[in-house]
């Protein structure tokens, strides 16, 4: 009738895409997950949980002498814990394309945090280390951000280049220059570890998104050459590598004090360690004991057993991580799982390596167990991440015979 209303009422196409994405979101919620989604959630939960367990123990006493009571470090740490643990899996319900288009959120919010660190008064400098943002009572370190966004934005940009990867320019082009640039701020913060642990997160990236090695050697080489000029360009940072050397003055109170008295505490540990909370070196002989050296404290209360379970536990998570890359079935998720596996994995055993004087001191935590709860937060958010790509159905190893029967 004229005048009549002549909307369109939804097509068929419109009302089953609808439908679709209703079930798609109520069904992930109820889907079984895989085998390896559990093992990655399990053994992520057991480390967190053994790390606020030795955060208690081992920040009693300088928490105490702080006036934070004995358990201030350890409430804080949990508290974080609490908020981390339900982000996770809040996160591991997302769908990936949820990732796909926010994905420079993250990496963008901590480039401009860690400006604001460097060019503010909010920044505030630990350790020689210009890396840490003070606001409303709370620090916290934007480098953390970066590292999870950097995860997420160079799987979205690899995979859409994944046709020219075998090309210098689209391997270069934008994914190089966005990921100096982040790196580039925290440099200027003078955090190398940190540093480090973002460079290896880069190359793992391209790594899995399957870029040929020889692409990769040039870059490699003007990476470790950068490293030795940053390494050598700071005096306590050329300190620290005389004295990992040998060739520095040895001083007890001085940059050797901490890695003598970390070595005293292993040693005092024995096989079976000394028990939980007998530690001696936590009466504020190891300066960091709840935090870079908390794995000293390890050997020492529950000895060689005890530090071989953590260096195990890192393993199945690596092994958790690599049977999710290996049963991806498109580059993003490969490349997001692979590089967060370099990140926490390779950060892992960057941080025994310090302790265990094979490597200088660089001054990165141990994930998942050392007090910190920036760093313990945007661990999780990155696992919880990889836990939304293990959830997808057509990454479990049954997907492929489920298709060919419909």
């Amino acid at each position: 009738m004229p005048g009549a209303s002549t909307a369109t009422p939804p097509s068929t196409t419109d009302r089953t895409r609808g439908g679709r994405s209703a079930r798609i979101s109520l069904g992930r919620a109820f889907q079984p997950e895989s085998r390896s989604y559990f093992l990655l959630l399990g053994t992520t939960l057991f480390l967190l949980l053994f790390g606020l367990v030795m955060v208690l123990s081992s920040s009693s006493i300088s928490s105490y002498a702080g006036s934070q009571g004995s358990f201030g470090v350890f409430w804080r740490q949990a508290v974080f814990a609490i908020v981390g643990v339900p982000l996770m899996l809040v996160i591991s319900q997302l769908p990936v394309r949820f990732w796909r288009r926010w994905a420079w959120l993250p990496l963008v919010t901590g480039i401009a945090l860690q400006l604001l660190v460097l060019t503010t008064p909010l920044g505030i400098e630990v350790g020689g280390n210009r890396n840490w943002i003070g606001i409303g009572g709370f620090n916290a370190q934007p480098s953390e951000l970066i590292k999870v966004g950097l995860v997420a934005w160079l799987g979205v940009i690899l995979a859409k280049k994944e046709p020219y990867l075998g090309r210098w320019g689209h391997v270069l082009i934008p994914a190089l220059p966005v990921a100096g640039l982040g790196i580039f701020v925290v440099m200027l913060g003078g955090d190398l570890g940190t540093v480090m642990i973002m460079t290896a997160l880069v190359f793992g990236a391209l790594f899995f998104a399957g870029v040929r090695l020889r692409m990769l050697v040039i870059p490699v080489l003007i990476g470790l050459v950068l490293t030795v000029i940053i390494a050598l360009s700071s005096s306590s940072r050329l300190s620290r590598i005389e004295n990992f050397l040998g060739i520095g003055s040895g001083d007890q109170s001085g940059l050797s004090y901490q890695n003598q008295h970390a070595d005293w505490a292993m040693a005092a540990g024995g096989v079976f360690g000394v028990g939980l909370g007998n530690s001696k070196a936590k009466w504020l002989w190891l300066p960091a004991a709840d935090n870079d050296f908390i794995f000293a404290i390890i050997g020492e209360e529950l000895g060689l057993v005890g530090a071989i379970v953590v260096l195990a536990l890192f393993v199945v998570l690596a092994v958790s991580f690599l049977r999710i890359v290996r049963s991806s079935t498109d580059l993003f998720s490969r490349v997001v799982t692979g590089s967060a596996m370099v990140w926490i994995i390779g950060q892992a055993f960057v941080n025994i390596a310090v302790v265990l004087q094979v490597i200088p001191v660089l001054g990165v935590p141990l994930p998942l167990i050392s007090s910190g709860g920036s760093a313990l937060v945007t661990t999780l958010v990155g696992i919880g991440l990889v836990l939304s790509i293990a959830r997808q159905r057509d990454l479990t190893p049954e997907a492929p015979a489920e298709k060919a029967t419909r």
